[in-house]
């Protein structure tokens, strides 16, 4: 055996994993566009999550926004480059992240959408296998919290601490991003709490 052999077989591994995850989040997706469990509107079409399909960190915002309808894809448009901003500063690889909304369409009842929709979060959870989860808004963090399944643990309304969530995955609670973006006071409370994200990846192991 060479000494080569042992990260070969970890490599092929990895990307065996890779294509199963990328082909669960494609069925999933097509399951989410298709999906009729709520009465949507006609002219748009539910928003899918976005990201590496075996994301270290998984962002989970309340419902997708203007922009994000119009391209169909979860964290498009200004709550992303804000992010995508935010992390560039901390210096976290936005490579290594998954974003998706709870409630999948922006025009259904809250009631409705909370009722179908966590069990496509619960999916995207379980294919992504993230070692962080990002919980923005009060909100999101309810509905997390009403549908944990056996290993989960209810999480605190405490911005910008680490809790355990599953004994694999920490958790950080965040204000909501797109309730921020046009107050100087929010912005500076989503930011203070969404740095420990930083230091948690600089801290963690890069494997």
């Amino acid at each position: 055996m060479n000494d080569t052999q042992p990260l070969g077989e970890a490599t092929e591994i990895y990307q065996r994993l890779e294509e199963r995850a990328i082909s669960d989040s494609n069925d999933l997706n097509h399951r989410v566009v298709a999906c009729r469990s709520c009465r949507r509107g006609q002219g748009f079409l539910p928003v899918v999550g976005s990201g590496h399909p075996l994301a270290d960190i998984l962002l989970v915002k309340y419902q997708p926004h203007y922009l994000e309808v119009n391209e169909g894809v979860s964290f498009y448009g200004r709550s992303g480059a804000a992010i995508l901003k935010s992390m560039e500063r901390l210096g976290v690889n936005p490579l290594v992240v998954y974003g998706t909304n709870l409630l999948k369409c922006h025009d259904v009842r809250p009631v409705e959408g909370e009722k179908h929709c966590p069990f496509y979060w619960l999916e995207e959870f379980q294919i992504t296998h993230p070692r962080m989860m990002v919980v923005m808004g009060k909100r999101t963090l309810q509905v997390v919290n009403k549908n944990r399944v056996a290993g989960m643990k209810k999480l605190d309304w405490d911005p910008g601490a680490l809790q355990t969530f599953t004994p694999f995955c920490k958790a950080l609670v965040t204000p909501d991003i797109d309730e921020c973006l046009d107050d100087d006071q929010a912005k500076a409370e989503f930011w203070k709490a969404f740095r420990s994200l930083g230091e948690w990846f600089a801290d963690e192991p890069p494997y």
